[in-house]
């Protein structure tokens, strides 16, 4: 009971994807094509609140749901690792035409063919699992 809120919210966040079209395939597509700015628009204002956000969560020292302290590890900053993962993902999403937020509202919305892009999604998953002590990091 106590994660009702969390699928609630994530209930609003579906319906406000669905109705702003950031679900469409072919929204997608025309970024793709950098035929209409609507999902760079979307994108962009998402970083801008995540960087917000991540400094207001940081600045106040709020804590998870289980009450432990939100620590952000340093990453090593390595070209390759970005280049390649960036190209990995969004050849998927461009073939697909859906990025894995999106993925899940789809098949909400009954596109049951999604349940292939999941399943893709989750094996590649998997398979980065087995290999990341061989990748670049």
């Amino acid at each position: 009971m106590q994660y009702l809120k969390f699928l609630i919210l994530g209930l609003l966040l579906g319906i406000v994807m669905t109705k702003a079209e950031i679900i469409s395939w072919f929204r997608i597509y025309e970024m793709f094509r950098f035929e209409s700015f609507h999902m760079y628009g979307v994108i962009g204002t998402a970083i801008i609140l995540g960087i917000i956000l991540m400094q207001f969560t940081l600045k106040k020292q709020i804590r998870d749901i289980t009450g432990k302290p939100i620590i952000i590890h340093s990453k090593n900053m390595s070209i390759s690792r970005y280049l390649i993962g960036g190209i990995i993902f969004g050849l998927g999403w461009a073939l697909s035409g859906a990025c894995p937020g999106p993925m899940f509202i789809l098949l909400g919305t009954g596109y049951s063919s999604v349940l292939l892009v999941i399943l893709g999604a989750i094996l590649g998953t998997f398979v980065y699992g087995i290999m990341r002590n061989k990748l670049p990091h």
